[in-house]
């Protein structure tokens, strides 16, 4: 397992989708459609990064980072993106809620190997 390190991404202005949840108790298919879902992105025009957490409670966080809106309007629309939010309401989550925002600045720290 690699260590786990901030999305690499570009220069701003980008944007970020704020992906905040409660998970239902039980799995019910969802670290495989994730691992899945993730890989789709990835490969997705405008597609950027992603950073995720998600603590013990339930509670995760998932800010995926996009070139511009009509790259996060082309995943929400991908088919099986539309399914698996569909599934989503119905199996995995207790609530959910999204923001979408603009990145202006951006910037980061990362502590010399050697200290």
């Amino acid at each position: 397992m690699t260590d786990p390190v901030p999305a690499s991404l570009p220069a701003p202005p980008y944007y970020a989708v704020v992906f905040t949840a409660v998970r239902t108790p039980g799995d019910h298919g969802y670290a495989e459609t994730d691992e899945r879902l993730y890989r789709l992105a990835a490969d997705q025009p405008g597609f950027l990064g992603v950073d995720a957490a998600r603590g013990a409670n339930g509670l995760g966080i998932t800010v995926s980072y996009w070139k511009d809106e009509d790259s996060i309007a082309a995943w929400r629309n991908h088919a099986e993106h539309t399914l698996a939010r569909e599934h989503g309401r119905e199996h995995w989550y207790a609530s959910f809620s999204l923001h979408v925002a603009r990145v202006e600045r951006a910037y980061g720290f990362t502590r010399p190997a050697d200290v």
